[in-house]
């Protein structure tokens, strides 16, 4: 089980979340590892990625069970579900996004 599953089990009781990808989904690229999502055969304006870089930021998970992160940012991704352009919303939005992710820090 990887370190992530438990996260995402409590995210998604209904089985969503079709494909998680890990640590070992990575490929070397440019001096980075990163997570290539064309692999995934979707079309990538209806797919969203969790992570702690690059896309919408969220802190590194280390067994906390008190981190309630994610859960504080569904109602963000119950908005990008209803949308055709995930990536055009979350350019356009970007500095409201962070904003947003402070606020509910607080």
């Amino acid at each position: 089980m990887e370190y992530a599953d438990p996260v995402s089990d409590l995210l998604d009781p209904w089985g969503a979340f079709t494909t998680r990808l890990f640590r070992e989904s990575c490929v070397f690229h440019k001096g980075n590892y990163v997570k290539d999502l064309s692999h995934l055969g979707r079309d990538l304006n209806r797919v969203i990625i969790i992570d702690n870089s690059p896309s919408v930021p969220v802190e590194s998970w280390f067994d906390d069970t008190s981190d309630t992160e994610l859960l504080d940012l569904l109602p963000f991704f119950e908005r990008l579900s209803k949308v055709d352009d995930i990536y055009e919303l979350l350019h356009r939005n970007i500095s409201r996004i962070k904003s947003y992710i402070m606020r509910i820090k607080l």
